[in-house]
């Protein structure tokens, strides 16, 4: 989360107004990390803003859309969001694709870029192997986090109880035989996950493919890259030799994607 902008100079100031970017993104990015939906009072304590600041600002995002206020008087995310959020998305996977291209060629094997959306993960950008046999997942396509390598590389760092949480709103239906499908058991994968550095999807979304993934350091938004083959290719032998390469380029993007969002 961005730093406190209350020690911010007030130099952008017209008719009594605050007229402060900064501050209003601020506020935006502190009611996500809330969960969407918080009160004047929680955004004036996280923030150190006087409330008549906070006021301002919100009814401002309010009449623009981007905040709505609650019947309960409380204040929430707005649609208008929706439409930055689609656009950003696909930028990142453009942004992505030069790294994913080089992550094909180092490995033989189809690379992917996948994002955690609510509860669900979303792929926003490919680049196929060049193998005849090779393994194509649509852009845009969602899938629940417990089946997938880059569900677990997202969800590796969350506390056990937000996981549990969110397991119980999806449930764990099984892709295939080899699908985890109890919390105990998504929880020891986490685990090895945090202690090996890297996710393995073994035949457990689709049988016949192995994953491979990691998550982006310090990415804007929680991202994940992968590589996916048949399991026949993508063997322990294998895995070796990929997974430094996947944290190598992991690395690169995310120095790539700080260059594009400066502190």
């Amino acid at each position: 989360m961005p730093t406190s902008r209350a020690s911010t100079t007030d130099s952008a100031k017209s008719g009594g107004g605050v007229q402060s970017l900064e501050r209003a993104f601020d506020l935006l990015e502190r009611m996500a990390d809330a969960g969407g939906e918080v009160g004047l009072s929680e955004l004036s304590a996280s923030s150190g803003l006087p409330l008549p600041t906070i006021h301002r600002l919100m009814r401002t995002l309010v009449v623009c859309g981007y905040v709505r206020q609650q019947p309960n008087r409380r204040y929430a995310l707005g649609p208008r969001l929706i439409r930055l959020g689609e656009s950003a998305s696909r930028l990142l996977g453009t942004w992505a694709r030069p790294y994913l291209a080089r992550l094909v060629e180092e490995t033989g094997e189809t690379a992917n870029m996948a994002l955690l959306d609510g509860d669900e993960i979303v792929y926003v950008a490919q680049v196929p192997s060049k193998h005849s046999m090779r393994m194509f997942t649509e852009v845009g396509r969602r899938v629940l986090p417990h089946s997938t390598g880059v569900g677990k590389a997202l969800l590796a760092n969350t506390p056990d109880a937000e996981i549990r949480a969110l397991l119980s709103r999806t449930g764990m239906p099984a892709a295939t035989e080899r699908t985890i499908t109890t919390p105990d058991g998504f929880l020891a994968a986490l685990e090895d996950v945090r202690r090996l550095g890297y996710a393995v999807d073994d035949n457990e979304q689709e049988i016949g493919v192995r994953c491979l993934a990691v998550s982006v350091p310090d990415s804007p938004t929680a991202a994940a890259i992968s590589i996916s083959g048949p399991a026949g290719r993508v063997t322990e032998a294998a895995t070796d030799k990929i997974v430094p390469v996947l944290q190598q380029i992991a690395q690169e993007l995310s120095e790539a994607l700080a260059t594009q969002n400066p502190a």
